[in-house]
């Protein structure tokens, strides 16, 4: 994970929870006290945000001492505690909600991905995520997927070239649309990788003639044109299946013979995780 990202997340979140100070711990918490504080798993899942919680203590204040209980993507069950903090109170009390708010997030992403992953694992698809993710923090959200079992999709608009629905209309056929693509790159000077979306078998075709594509994403096809394009390709490219996509109906789809299947569900429609601290 991209370390920059994650620490200019942590310095945003801390300016916007702590602000000029955390008034209650410095009114009740003499400074120099130290304590000891459990984390503990109040659901069943994967926990995800421990190596997260090592950036923030290195961030916040280095002298807190991480006790390990679990490690990223292990399965806990309800009550059972996952590290163990121990520093200046005021510290821990400062880092509290913004520990707390990610590992629960994260957590819940990881699990969900978990339980799609496990669905999918007799057949060769792999999962991805998607950009459907909270703005800013997709850096954590991408690293719980991670955790959870799935493989990162393209991180925003720059890392990969992906022409979709919208893109093909401004153009007026896929076809043009490509061709523009080609033209750019060979402009630029630059080798990125380049994802076309088509809606139907006769779109498929059109794609398959170009070399510059490095996969196909089959959007929001019906499981027989699924198994359709899988056969009509034949290896030719790595094949995507997207939209509608969801935990009831993803064996189905990864059974079609697809390489990949990319959903949002697992970053914008999970639940997330009860976890808390408490002082002993």
């Amino acid at each position: 994970m991209d370390l920059n990202k994650i620490l200019f997340i942590i310095a945003n979140a801390l300016v916007e929870d702590v602000g000029e100070g955390d008034h209650t711990s410095l009114a009740t918490i003499p400074e120099e006290q130290t304590s000891i504080a459990n984390v503990i798993y109040k659901d069943n899942g994967l926990i995800a945000g421990i190596e997260f919680a090592k950036i923030l203590k290195n961030f916040a204040d280095p002298s807190i001492k991480i006790k390990e209980y679990a490690a990223d993507g292990d399965y806990i069950e309800k009550g059972n505690i996952v590290m163990q903090l121990q520093g200046n109170t005021r510290s821990l009390l400062k880092i509290e909600r913004l520990l707390l708010n990610v590992m629960q997030r994260m957590s819940g992403i990881a699990s969900t991905t978990n339980e799609a992953v496990k669905k999918i694992k007799h057949t060769k698809a792999k999962l991805l995520d998607t950009r459907k993710t909270t703005p800013l923090l997709r850096v954590l959200e991408k690293w719980a997927t991670k955790i959870g079992g799935a493989e990162n999709h393209r991180f925003g608009l720059y890392d990969q070239i992906m022409i979709k629905d919208n893109h093909i209309k401004a153009n007026n056929s896929i076809e043009q649309t490509i061709k523009k693509v080609e033209e750019y790159l060979k402009k630029i000077n630059k080798k990125i990788p380049v994802i076309v979306e088509v809606k139907n078998l006769e779109e498929l075709e059109i794609a398959l003639k170009h070399e510059i594509i490095t996969r196909i994403l089959l959007d929001n096809m019906n499981t027989e044109a699924l198994r359709q394009a899988v056969k009509i390709t034949a290896n030719k490219k790595p094949l995507e299946a997207s939209g509608g996509i969801t935990l009831k109906n993803i064996k189905e789809v990864a059974e079609t013979g697809v390489d990949y299947i990319s959903v949002g569900f697992i970053t914008h429609s999970y639940k997330a995780k009860d976890i808390s601290m408490k002082l002993i």
